[in-house]
Order: structure tokens, then C-alpha cells, then sequence
């Protein structure tokens, strides 16, 4: 009897237990942001604040599994004022049900973590003082840039304003004080410094922020904002590295920082906060390194706040992101945004190895420590797998023979640095061999010939021995710029139908400023710091694009989005310094398509006169919205009205680009389809203009252009053109690629588009 009611009272309080745990998980907020239908806001109302407020304080009311009531106040994180109709709350999940049957709401989106995608530049991209896009733009003058990102050290040199004339007067931003940040930080280079973490810390409400202001604790921020818009240091160097004059795409425009990533984490309520308010501060262009994965276009809080951006008329950088080389790996593939892909310069740091026997070989490295130039024994131990012996070793050069296999140069590395060896030689074709360069203990990366002429100097000496001269700088490499490995790949997700990436810039081996305080490397145990560091990734990338953004627009500061995106793309290379076409790294060296690199290596002096532009108003994107099926809500959500004209819903948006998709698994054998694109080009040259195309042979398609030759007799004159694909409706090929141009009788304009056709099928 006694058992019986034990068991019994052990399953009623485990029953309990779980029906407890199960209240309290359906109690548990999460973050959301919340948009809203504004002409449903009751005329009692002087502003949205107060009715958002009002709406909470009803849902909390009326909410049952509220254990701890609390105020509205306390459940609002965000009133947004552009980038959407709305607000972002904290909400269990029965008050997100009844806040949806409120009046007003539209819909929600729960908040998400954003990926980062973590100066020779501007030489390799033929920036000079004496000619071209800097003087012609007066190097960006008067240009405000906001910077999405880790925050700023505002006592970096690149931040010099001087020589800088006083800040524009249509400037509406402030510099906030904050934790070891003061608004006298801020001068007339670095004009705006704000920070966001309410949605941060609404996550977890007892988390401690290291340090709550703009000042950038990762370094990421201060490296992005100097690519951008740093000024002109003397002396700069990573550490011996890249040494010379750093400075960044445009030297004259403006930063305005907005600190929305954090050590802690980093969150779309914050970000879209951070962009909300670089529209209300009065920004040209924003830069934004980061990104969200696999999301659509209307739960994608970032394309919902750019599309608020370019409806003001701001140019809109982003990264690609930095999963690569497999394809369908892109993020930011928004159609409104420029999307920036990561490429090599003609420039490579490294060491010498130089043998007893006089011969020099030199090789990959970014050693930051100082190394003897002292002679020391050599011994090859072949793929260095063995740590006991290894570890045995003392005061020799260890050289290792990467087998390819998978980590195995991964194993190497590490084996290395367990036993403690003196240096080492590493040969290797691994394309992933820059991710160790900046290794912590004396490392030289050798390709595989050059490495057999070390083994064999080994072999076939009694004594050999060898020196290792670090710091090398190395320009002029040959072929280049090149894509790399880890720069994500199209199609995109979010929309599939807009070819991305659109252009590709320098992201390999950055220079650019660093806060001093962070460490930038270690040299064994030990923690080394630097005013400049090298960073790698599509990070680096976009804001070298957002720099030379802000030199167009220093020129042309009417035009659109789609205007100075159009021209960047269309007078962009598609030949490396060799005359040979551009390769891709991860791609096993084959020329690189579209879905790598988009439209080309970008070239800020060919933008500044692209001739023709492909322009798209906010109504270009409604008709996409609208050919993409999405529903009235959905388009709402996007656009912030209810009045959206689907009258002529279209998927072929007015891009300077082609994608077409031939995946039609179930087609007949040889069985043909065709896929026609409907374009209009704007003549911005000055004076009458004939242009003719020309369309690069795509073996097994079709490619026809009508009209095929265009006459402008003014300024601003457009002409349409349709450019049909004809091809088989199951392609055999993954992608098949080509190039459309346009080329003026006179040859000063030639206005290149890539033509992409692909059999990949999404699976949503």
C-alpha cells in the first residue's frame, strides 16, 4: 500500500514538474518585430509611440500565461520611424497571438543573430591624385557614409580631419557619449557616433555590456569605416607588412559609425534601429558588412530596411557573405542593394627562404614576430604527422609535405605548433593556405615546385641548412585580382531571378586601421599589437564599394541607387593583368562566372563615365514584388503601404545583368525553350551617341539582341532592347556564361552585362 502511494505521488509531481516546465517555456518571451498597418492607428493618437505602447499594454492585459505582469515600456524595444511601419517587442507567445488579431497588424518576424563577414587597394584599383575618380570627385568631398558595424576607435589617425571643411549643414546626427566615449571624439571626419543594444539586451536581460558606447572592442568597425573613408597616414604597416600611406576609397567623404554588432551578439532588432536612424541623420551611403542566410525578401528585416534607404535616395553596400566556393551560398541577395563579392590584389606578403647553397625561394607568410636571420639545419619530415618526434626536435628548420588530403595541412600546422620547432616550411597547393599565413610561430608557405627544389637540396646535402628573411611585400603578382575561395556564391536565395553577386572588389589581405588596444596577432604565447591590421573577407570588400559609391555620388548627386549601381557594374574587368580572363581560386583556377564575381572586378575611374545606366524606380521593385507572387500583405510588409500598383507585375527588373534557368527536369530530349529579358538604357554621356552590341559566343545557346544598335541624340535620352536566350530546357551544364556589351562608335563607352544561364533548381 505504502508503494503504491509513493509511486503515485512520484508520477503526480513529475507530472506536475512537467506541466510547470511547459508554463513557464510558453511564458518565456522572444523578441519580434512587429509591423503595422499606420492608417489603422485611431485619430486618439498623437503618434505611433503611443499607439504601439497603447497595443502592448492591451496584448499584456489580456495575455493568460503572463506570470510576471509588466509594463508596456518594458516590452518595447524599438519604435521605428523608416525602415518599417512598426515596432519590436518582447512577447511570449500568447501575447504574440493576440497581438495578431489587433487592429493594425500586419506581421511579424522573429528576431535573428546576423552573420559579419569578416593600402595597396587603392593603388591595384589605379586610384592616383594626379587624375581620374579622385580629383575628378574631389576624393568624395562632403559624401556622409554610415557604417553598420562594431563601432569605431575614434583616435585612429585614419580619422584626421584635417584639411576637412566643416561638416555639412543638412547633417541631422549626433555623436552619443558613452563608456570611454566622448562626444568630443567626434571631429569633421568622423561626424556621427551612435550605438544600439535594446534588442541585445532584451534577449538577455542580465547581460553585461563591456563597453556600452560606440567604441569598437573587435576591431572590425574600425577596419570597415578606414576602408571606406580613412584619411591619408604616413608610415602604416601590418608589422613590417604593407608598408606605406594608408588610406581609404574615399579620403574626403564623412563616417558617421553605428554600432550595432557586439561582442555579446548581434541582432536585426538593433540593426534596423541603427539604419532607421542613418535615415533620419541624413546618410549618402550606408556599408554594411553582415547579413542574414536562406531568409525571404519579406521576413528578411535588412532587405526590408534597405528598400526604406534607397526610397531616400542612399546608396546600399553589402557583403556577400563568406561561405564559399560552394554556390547558393549568398546572403544580401537583394535586388536594391549592390552585393559585393571578395577578389586578390596584384600584391602578396611573404618571406625568403634562402639555402646554404645561395639559392633564394621566396614564399607565402605574415609572420609578425622577428626572426633571426641566423643559418640553421633543415630536415624534412614529410607530412609532419608524427608529434613525438616533432617534439624531439630542437633548433631546426622542420619542413612538411601537405599529402591534400582534408586538414591535413590543418594537422600540420597544429602538429608544428605543439612540438615547439624553431620555424617551418610548409609546401602545399591548398587554396585555404591563407588562412594560416598569419601564423603565431616562424611559418613559410612554399607551392609544390618550389618545394621539391627545398626536399631535393635536403636529399641531397649532408649539412643543409637555410635562413628565413620575413616581412616581404611583394607587387605586381601575377594573374590578378583573382576570386577567392570563401567569397559565397549565387544564385540567391531570397530571389533567385536578380543575378548576384553584383561586382567583386578587394577583400583579400586588407589593410586598414586598428584599434591598438586589441590584439592583432600572436608570436608564440604572446598577445602583439598593432595601429593597422590585415583582414581578409567579404567584409573587407563591400566598403571599398561603398567608398567609391561616395566618390559617384560626389559627382552625380541625383542620381539613383540603381544608377550608381548600374555603373559600377557595367564598366567593371573581366580581365586580370595578364589579359587572360579572370580565375577563380575556388573554382580550381577556371575562369570565374557571374555567380562568383558578378559583373567583374570593380574600376572606380571607368564608373565615373559609364555612358549608359540601367536605371529602377521604388515602382520597378513593386512590379518585381508582384511578378514574384508574393501576397498584398507580404509586398506590404516590404513597402510599408497598402496602395501597391500590381497592375504590371514583372520578374525581368531593369538590371545590368542576365539569369536565366533552364531546369526543367522533366523536358523531352532536345526539346528548346526561350527566355527573353526586356531592358532600357539611359544615355548619361554628353552629346549623341551610336551604340552597337556584341555578345560573346556561349556554346549550346542562342543569344540575340533587338534591336542591336541604339542612337542617342541627347543627354538622358533611353532606348529599350530585348535580349532573348534560346537553349535547351534541361541545360547539361550547372552554368554556362557570356557577356553582352555595348560599345559607342567612337569607343569611349563600352558597357559590359553578364549573361548567365544555369540549370540549379531551388528548393524552398
Amino acid at each position: 500500500m505504502a508503494a503504491d502511494i509513493t509511486k503515485h505521488l512520484y508520477v503526480y509531481c513529475w507530472v506536475s514538474f512537467c506541466v510547470l516546465f511547459m508554463f513557464i517555456k510558453l511564458a518565456k518571451s522572444d523578441n519580434y518585430i512587429v509591423h503595422m498597418d499606420i492608417s489603422a492607428m485611431p485619430k486618439a493618437f498623437s503618434n505611433q509611440h503611443t499607439w504601439y505602447l497603447a497595443t502592448l499594454s492591451s496584448v499584456s492585459a489580456k495575455s493568460k500565461a503572463e506570470t510576471n505582469p509588466t509594463t508596456p515600456f518594458s516590452k518595447l524595444i524599438y519604435t521605428y520611424n523608416h525602415v518599417i511601419q512598426g515596432f519590436s517587442a518582447s512577447l511570449t507567445p500568447a501575447e504574440l497571438e493576440s497581438l495578431k488579431n489587433s487592429p493594425g497588424y500586419v506581421s511579424s518576424v522573429k528576431d535573428r543573430v546576423v552573420k559579419v563577414d569578416t593600402t595597396h587597394s587603392f593603388e591595384f584599383l589605379d586610384l592616383n591624385s594626379g587624375t581620374g575618380a579622385w580629383p575628378v570627385s574631389s576624393f568624395g568631398k562632403d559624401v556622409i557614409v554610415g557604417v553598420i558595424d562594431t563601432g569605431v576607435w575614434p583616435e585612429s589617425e585614419s580619422f584626421n580631419d584635417d584639411g576637412m571643411s566643416d561638416v555639412p549643414s543638412r547633417w541631422k546626427g549626433e555623436c552619443e557619449s558613452g563608456t570611454q566615449f566622448n562626444s568630443s571624439l567626434c571631429n569633421k571626419k568622423l561626424i556621427g557616433a551612435r550605438f544600439f543594444n535594446k534588442g541585445l539586451i532584451a534577449h538577455n536581460s542580465n547581460i553585461t555590456i563591456s563597453m556600452n558606447s560606440t567604441r569598437d572592442t573587435e576591431g572590425h568597425g574600425t577596419h570597415t569605416s578606414t576602408t571606406v573613408a580613412g584619411t591619408y597616414v604616413k608610415d602604416a604597416s601590418y608589422f613590417g607588412y604593407a608598408p606605406g600611406t594608408a588610406r581609404g576609397m574615399a579620403p574626403m567623404a564623412r563616417v558617421a559609425m553605428y554600432k550595432a554588432l557586439w561582442e555579446e551578439g548581434a541582432y536585426t532588432t538593433d540593426i534596423i534601429a541603427a539604419i532607421d536612424q542613418a535615415i533620419t541623420d541624413g546618410v549618402d551611403v550606408l556599408s554594411m558588412s553582415l547579413g542574414l542566410d536562406g531568409v525571404d525578401l519579406y521576413e528578411d528585416p535588412i532587405a526590408i530596411a534597405t528598400f526604406a534607404a534607397i526610397e531616400k535616395n542612399i546608396f546600399v553596400s553589402t557583403s556577400a557573405g563568406n561561405e564559399g566556393p560552394d554556390v547558393e551560398t549568398l546572403h544580401n541577395g537583394t535586388p536594391w542593394v549592390i552585393t559585393v563579392a571578395a577578389g586578390t590584389m596584384d600584391r602578396d606578403f611573404g618571406a625568403t627562404l634562402i639555402l646554404s647553397n645561395k639559392v633564394s625561394i621566396n614564399g607565402l607568410a605574415q609572420y609578425p614576430g622577428n626572426f633571426t636571420s641566423t643559418e640553421f639545419p633543415i630536415v624534412f619530415m614529410d607530412t609532419c604527422s608524427n608529434k613525438t618526434e616533432l617534439s624531439k626536435i630542437k633548433q631546426k628548420i622542420i619542413v612538411c609535405q601537405d599529402p591534400g588530403k582534408e586538414d591535413s595541412l590543418d594537422d600540420q600546422f597544429n602538429n608544428i605548433l605543439a612540438a615547439g620547432n624553431i620555424a617551418a616550411v610548409f609546401i602545399t597547393n591548398s587554396s585555404s593556405v591563407d588562412v594560416f599565413v598569419q601564423s603565431p610561430f616562424p611559418a613559410i608557405f612554399l607551392v609544390q615546385k618550389d618545394g621539391d627544389t627545398v626536399v631535393d637540396f635536403i636529399k641531397s646535402n649532408t649539412d643543409p641548412k637555410a635562413s628565413i628573411v620575413f616581412k616581404k611585400t611583394i607587387l605586381g603578382i601575377k594573374p590578378s585580382p583573382r576570386v577567392t575561395s570563401y567569397t559565397s556564391r549565387g544564385p540567391s536565395y531570397s530571389c533567385p531571378l536578380v543575378l548576384k553577386p553584383d561586382i567583386m572588389a578587394p577583400g583579400d589581405s586588407v589593410l586598414a586601421a586598428w584599434p591598438p588596444n586589441i590584439a592583432a596577432a600572436r608570436v608564440n604565447q604572446d598577445l602583439v599589437f598593432t595601429n593597422f591590421n590585415l583582414l581578409s573577407g567579404t567584409s573587407m570588400a563591400c566598403p571599398h564599394v561603398s567608398g567609391i559609391a561616395a566618390l559617384i555620388k560626389a559627382v552625380y548627386p541625383n542620381w539613383s541607387p540603381a544608377a550608381i549601381r548600374s555603373a559600377l557594374m557595367t564598366t567593371s574587368d573581366q580581365i586580370d593583368n595578364t589579359g587572360s580572363p579572370i580565375k577563380d581560386i575556388g573554382g580550381n583556377l577556371r575562369p570565374a562566372d557571374p555567380l562568383a564575381m558578378g559583373a567583374g572586378h570593380v574600376n572606380p575611374n571607368k564608373a565615373l563615365n559609364p555612358g549608359l545606366i540601367y536605371d529602377a524606380t521604388v515602382q520597378d521593385y513593386v512590379d518585381l514584388l508582384c511578378g514574384l507572387n508574393f501576397t498584398q500583405q507580404q509586398i506590404k510588409t516590404i513597402t510599408k503601404t497598402s496602395s501597391n500598383n500590381c497592375s504590371n507585375p514583372s520578374l525581368d527588373l531593369n538590371y545590368p545583368s542576365f539569369i536565366a534557368f533552364f531546369n526543367d527536369r522533366g523536358a523531352k530530349p532536345n526539346s528548346t525553350t526561350v527566355v527573353e529579358f526586356g531592358r532600357t538604357v539611359t544615355n548619361v554621356g554628353d552629346g549623341s551617341f551610336t551604340y552597337k552590341a556584341n555578345v560573346t559566343p556561349i556554346n549550346g545557346l542562342k543569344v540575340t539582341v533587338e534591336p542591336d544598335t541604339l542612337v542617342f541624340k541627347t543627354k538622358y535620352e533611353k532606348k529599350s532592347y530585348k535580349l532573348s536566350i534560346e537553349g535547351p530546357k534541361q541545360l547539361h551544364k550547372a552554368v554556362l556564361f557570356g557577356y553582352l556589351t555595348w560599345e559607342d562608335s567612337g569607343k569611349e563607352h563600352v558597357v559590359t552585362s553578364p549573361i548567365v544561364a544555369t540549370s540549379y533548381k531551388f528548393e524552398k
